[in-house]
């Protein structure tokens, strides 16, 4: 799956394929985690930077979030979250107090940069939001996608003004002009348009370009409109007569950025040819060359003074001193995309294999980077490590780069030991049998190769496999290799003869990942079918399939203890499996792009998860234990909450959670069951807590108390379960009828009423205004005894009148009237 994943990176994002070294500071590894996570290392791969208007900040938008800096010291202060996508644009408003962004999840956030909160979301395109842009006055935004529209928003209530067609192509960059009364775009259709804002008509189109405007920007006059392209070159323009004023030529790549100085003297531009070059607009000549990156530089931007030049691309973030030209600082810590992650297995190191070529070793206790392994001209895509960590091994593959290799490398220093040749395709993965000797390698060559680890000589060759093999792993006594293709199958093979034992069929669609359990008696296998299968590793039989991920799986790991079996998907998530039943656990959310690996450390505490977002997330886990088959919901204690669980799933037949005591159907003993059980816990692998709201009536405890005794069951554990339906029923009986406080208030435009019956009657609600007009009468009809106090129980009033009419913001009295009871209290309309 990885060629298809090259194949639109390349295109989308030029990625550099070089490493730059990192050095990494411990307090953003935990900037805005997730839910379950301890640690992030890295902040992804960047896709535009900009300074704030009065130069104190600068944004950096990158595949997790959008990191702010202070301008002056350079130290991150705020990660920004909310986009499930790289953020791929941004802008700040001219008073700098907010700060937009766009995103590949088509969406817009608004945050609030003094507080650094979310404000809003803005809705509407249908494709990847390329550029965004506030107007001078800050009032209206304007934002480019991928389906080829510009919309026009109000800052202010977050609605939609207007949405400006014309484009034939993805729209690249929109910028408006000084005055605010014009607006540029640019778009994969070679052409640049402007815009009249207030009227949304078109004014005129400008071509001359022969490949997609990447990026378009209006000098501080609004007389002259500077376009980077695709083709090379930057074209400036007449805004007043769309004219073309000159080209400007050098760069020997695709121009992805071009900005002016505040004054409108310098014009700078990035290349994909890994060159800044700096323009004087007034006098029409080049300055000079700004060089350092090593890869694709897609963002440039002025700091306000105009002495500092901020540049980014790919993992690589360099500030340049405009007065010497060259780069004052490096700020460091950007990653690409990773491909694989390990854990060393003696020690707390992890092993990082990324896009760019490069293998990352980190110390996941500090939080610290330790160094970086670099050779691979091609992306690493599988990292191992011998049993006594003291090398690992890398497999590369690249047909740009022709990097088919296997690369050895010192562990403690390094240092590289040896390259292993022989593949005629990209090498997918690679693993050390359990004694350290042998090392085996797949490849899209379609072929396994056994390798002798101390020689580092050839051993042999096993074929069979009709297309690329993606996953080899040793089963723990060394004797089998399992090996995964994108032929759908899974192969079992004698390590010693080389002799192809079983072949496991039933995935629809290529084998991404294979992995035995600790005990060797269990295959994992994950694929681009989207489930998991597990096997007999002995007789190669099915034993079942987990289902639950929408997208490929592309990585398998079972715990050290055998007991849990984690998985990576395209669909950006983690999940965690019951290894023993199939059960699924829990869902790990939180990186913004697909999950190509996952390791769990040796003393199975931590799991490692390294995504196309550019990071690895590492998460608690905590040792497992038996569920509780009482804890329906798998919370680690059980409650209220799975009592409801089985009353909603009385009568069900099959496999179901709610059927505790496994007789095939949920019925009266299995509620029994849960409530003798009350306030039993578990030693669950996460810690989660429950949103559920409980919506149990006294009538139905009653019923089940009642069904529950006509049973006439003498066991221990079904009597107490009787003993807590009893005290559950008398919890539910309330001594005295009473109007309780709606919920919430103030509220608008609805809100919900509770109240409670010690004995059974006719209920009504009725709603006044303060100078005792009846507004509104809700008639409830008649009632049992009981608590109305749920959200699907007590009375809901949607805030009209008896007409149909919202009411108008302020004081309301609303009165109970329960047989000869009746009881009022104060609410508060605010719009």
């Amino acid at each position: 799956m990885k060629r298809t994943l090259f194949t639109i990176i390349s295109i989308l994002l030029f990625v550099s394929t070089v490493y730059l070294p990192l050095s990494y500071a411990q307090d953003y590894t935990q900037l805005s985690l997730p839910e379950g996570a301890k640690a992030r290392l890295g902040k992804g791969w960047i896709s535009v930077l900009q300074y704030s208007p009065d130069g104190t900040r600068l944004a950096v938008a990158t595949s997790i979030g959008v990191l702010l800096y202070d301008a002056h010291i350079q130290t991150e202060g705020t990660l920004l979250t909310g986009h499930t996508d790289m953020v791929g644009s941004i802008a700040f408003s001219p008073d700098g107090r907010l700060l937009v962004g766009g995103s590949w999840d088509n969406v817009i956030h608004l945050w609030d940069t003094n507080t650094r909160q979310y404000k809003r979301t803005l809705e509407g395109h249908a494709g990847t939001v390329e550029s965004v842009s506030f107007s001078p006055d800050g009032n209206t935004l304007t934002s480019g996608s991928w389906d080829g529209t510009i919309r026009l928003w109000n800052v202010n209530t977050g609605e939609q003004i207007r949405t400006l067609e014309g484009h034939a192509g993805p729209v690249e960059s929109v910028s408006f002009s000084p005055d605010g009364n014009t607006l540029a775009s640019g778009s994969w259709d070679d052409t640049i348009r402007l815009w009249n804002v207030n009227t949304g008509g078109q004014i005129r189109t400008l071509t001359g370009h022969t490949d997609s405007v990447t990026s378009v920007a209006f000098s501080s006059d609004g007389q002259t409109l500077a376009s980077g392209s695709w083709d090379g070159t930057i074209r400036l323009w007449n805004v007043n007569t769309g004219g073309q004023i000159r080209t400007l030529e050098g760069h020997a790549g695709p121009v992805e950025s071009v900005a002016f100085s505040l004054d409108g003297n310098t014009l700078a531009s990035g290349s994909s040819d890994s060159t800044i070059r700096l323009w004087n607009v007034v006098n029409d000549s080049y300055l000079r060359t700004l060089s350092g990156h090593t890869g694709i530089v897609n963002t440039v931007s002025f700091s306000a003074d105009a002495q500092t030049l901020a540049s980014g691309g790919s993992n690589q973030l360099y500030l340049w001193d405009m007065v010497s030209g060259k780069h004052k600082q490096i700020l460091t810590g950007y990653t690409d995309t990773i491909f694989s992650v390990m854990f060393l297995p003696d020690n707390s190191l992890l092993v990082i294999g990324s896009w760019d070529g490069s293998i990352q070793l980190w110390d996941v206790v500090l939080g610290s980077h330790l160094r970086t392994l670099t050779g691979h001209t091609g992306y690493v895509n599988s990292v191992a490590s011998s049993p006594d960590s003291r090398v690992i091994a890398s497999a590369s593959g690249d047909n740009f780069e022709k990097d088919n290799t296997i690369r050895l490398w010192d562990a403690n220093t390094g240092t590289h030991i040896q390259t292993l040749p022989g593949h005629t395709d990209d090498v997918e993965s690679v693993a050390f049998s359990p004694d350290g000797r042998t090392l085996a390698s797949g490849s899209w060559d379609d072929t396994i190769r056994l390798w002798d680890a101390d020689t580092s000589k050839h051993i042999r060759t096993l074929t069979g496999h009709t297309d690329g093999v993606e996953s080899v792993a040793f089963s723990p006594d060394g004797q089998t290799l399992a090996s995964g293709s994108r032929d759908n199958t899974v192969r079992l093979w004698d390590v010693n003869t080389g002799r192809h034992l079983h072949t496991l069929t039933g995935h629809t669609n290529g084998v991404e990942s294979v992995s035995f359990s600790p005990d060797g008696n269990t295959i994992a296998s994950g694929s681009s079918d989207d489930t998991i299968r597990l096997w007999d590793a002995d007789t190669g039989k099915h034993i079942r399939t987990l289902t639950g991920h929408t997208d490929d799986v592309e990585s398998v790991a079972f715990s050290p203890d055998g007991q849990i079996l984690a998985s990576g998907s395209w669909d950006k998530t983690i999940r965690l499996w019951d290894a023993n039943t199939g059960r699924h656990l829990h869902t790990l959310t939180g990186h913004t792009g697909s999950v190509y690996s996952v390791a769990f450390s040796p003393d199975g505490s931590t799991l490692a998860s390294g995504s196309v977002d550019g990071t690895v997330l590492l998460w608690e886990i905590t040792p497992s234990a038996p569920q509780l088959p009482e804890d329906v919901n798998e919370d680690g204690i059980v409650n209220i909450i799975d009592l409801t669980l089985v009353a909603s799933n009385f009568a069900e037949t099959g496999a179901n959670a709610a059927d505790v005591n496994g007789d095939g159907v949920v019925n009266i003993v299995d509620l029994t069951l849960v409530a003798a059980a009350f306030g039993n816990t578990a030693a669950a692998p996460f810690v989660r807590s429950s949103n559920s709201e409980t919506a149990l009536t006294r009538a139905d405890v009653a019923t089940w108390l009642k069904q529950a005794q006509q049973l006439n069951l003498t066991d221990p554990a079904f009597q107490r379960g009787i003993q807590v339906l009893e005290q559950l029923l008398a919890a539910m009986t309330p001594k005295v009828t009473a109007l309780l406080p709606n919920y919430p208030n103030p509220f608008n435009p609805e809100t919900w009423i509770p109240y409670q019956l010690a004995k059974p009657a006719n209920v009504s609600i009725c709603i006044y205004m303060t100078d005792g007009q009846l507004v509104r009468k809700l008639d409830l009809g008649q009632q049992t005894i009981g608590i109305y106090n749920s959200k699907t129980s007590s009375a809901y009033w949607d805030g009209k009148n008896n007409l149909g009419e919202p009411v108008a913001s302020g004081l309301y009295f609303y009165t109970l009237t329960a047989g000869d009871f009746t009881a009022t209290r104060k609410m508060l309309i605010r719009k």
